[in-house]
């Protein structure tokens, strides 16, 4: 099913970043570099235009060609980060993916991200959204149940003060600012919560 719609996927969280990426941008100009938004509406207008490529491959392997695509197209330090999710994504996923097969993958595919990061859950970046969305995809949680789960992580990264990234430069400063990595995270949880409710 998954791949099936792969290209309605593509399609949804590229606008949904898109939508979002002055918010994004205004997120990071007050903790880091101020890209953010402009990078990641970049590397997603990149993916949806091979989208129907994308779609045409099993799905494992239509994975890592959109995380290397992000690699290439998103840059700084996002880019890396957010194609290890899709490319460890890809290496575990089965093609046609039950409940079970799609945790066990999620949750190598944050170990990867966290190795990749060298960070780790509560230091104020997407882990702190992708931990919770895997702990809630392993349970019995909806979609939708699980889009407010990662609203509520990247919400509750604000009073967090940062230890990685560049954000972490500036210490106690980085306290009551939402995390943009957390936040684009949080969007795209829910955009693909949004195009499988479409397609179901």
């Amino acid at each position: 099913m998954a791949a099936l719609h792969l290209a309605r996927l593509i399609a949804v969280a590229a606008d949904t970043i898109a939508a979002h990426a002055e918010e994004l941008t205004a997120l990071d100009q007050a903790i880091g570099d101020g890209d953010h938004g402009l990078n990641m509406k970049r590397g997603f207008e990149a993916v949806r235009a091979e989208a129907d490529a994308f779609a045409a491959k099993p799905l494992p392997d239509a994975l890592k060609a959109i995380g290397t695509k992000l690699v290439m197209t998103v840059g700084g330090a996002s880019g890396p980060l957010f194609g290890t999710l899709f490319m460890a994504l890809g290496k575990e996923i089965a093609a046609d993916p039950d409940r079970k097969n799609l945790a066990a993958a999620f949750g190598k595919a944050v170990e990867a991200v966290a190795a990749r990061g060298k960070s780790q859950i509560g230091q104020k970046t997407m882990l702190d959204v992708l931990q919770p969305v895997h702990d809630a995809l392993a349970g019995d949680k909806t979609a939708a149940e699980i889009a407010d789960i990662a609203d509520a992580a990247a919400e509750a990264t604000v009073p967090m003060k940062a230890l990685r990234g560049r954000a972490s430069f500036l210490g106690e400063r980085s306290i009551g600012h939402m995390d943009a990595g957390a936040r684009s995270t949080a969007l795209l949880v829910r955009s693909v919560g949004q195009a499988i409710g479409e397609s179901a």
